[in-house]
């Protein structure tokens, strides 16, 4: 599959755009291509995107998250993608990592992959994620707990 890797600084601190990644039903204010995304439960999500002029359509199931640190998922139906994103201090706040692995899926889709459609569209979103986390300095929420593989610990009170 291929593979996409961006990093960008934000200026707030890692719990703050760690907590706003959470938010999943917020990508679409800050995400390109992102229509839609329904939380079902602390590990699943139902994705809806525009790809290549197409909407697209997937479950996708978190298999790593530690507050601060990490979130990594993995299709399970639909669109097959997988990812990671990492956040670790920096000088200005926070360095934000994101690496996307996608199966392109027909000729519209390849062609855009050679001309480095979705590397544009990632690169964009994390720069939308800057301009919305900084402007607003907090998170529209957060979720606490840990996922490793099948177990999930709720976030402690």
């Amino acid at each position: 599959m291929p593979s996409i890797s961006k990093t960008i600084e934000v200026a707030v601190p890692v719990r703050t755009a760690y907590d706003q990644w959470t938010q999943f039903e917020e990508f679409p204010r800050f995400m390109d291509g992102v229509d839609d995304v329904k939380q079902l439960d602390d590990k699943r999500l139902h994705w809806k995107a525009t790809v290549g002029g197409k909407l697209k359509e997937w479950d996708a199931e978190i298999v790593e998250q530690r507050p601060d640190e990490i979130i990594s998922w993995r299709s399970t139906s639909g669109a097959k993608n997988e990812g990671t994103v990492t956040f670790q201090p920096s000088a200005k706040g926070a360095k934000v990592t994101l690496r996307l692995e996608y199966e392109p899926e027909g000729v519209a889709e390849k062609a855009g992959d050679v001309l480095g459609v979705l590397d544009r569209q990632v690169q964009s979103s994390l720069e939308r994620f800057k301009k919305f986390i900084e402007s607003r300095r907090t998170e529209t929420g957060a979720w606490r707990g840990t996922i490793e593989g099948s177990r999930v610990e709720e976030p402690t009170r």
